[in-house]
């Protein structure tokens, strides 16, 4: 998994594994679904992520459970 901010192109992209990408789909305006050939989900793209978040590049929280 990672995930990569663009800040000059204010997005974020969170790949969820390396399958090839097939097929991407914008979900709703500025979020987009990559998906594999299986069609499952493996990378979410958000863009305009300053007009989605009040501190949208200061601060990435990573909160894991076990």
């Amino acid at each position: 998994m990672q995930l990569t901010v663009h800040q000059e192109d204010d997005s974020l992209y969170l790949r969820l594994d390396d399958s090839e990408i097939v097929e991407s789909e914008e979900v709703k305006d500025g979020i987009i679904f990559d998906y594999n050939a299986a069609g499952q989900v493996v990378g979410v793209e958000i863009l305009y992520l300053s007009q989605k978040t009040s501190n949208p590049l200061q601060q990435i929280l990573l909160e894991t459970s076990v």
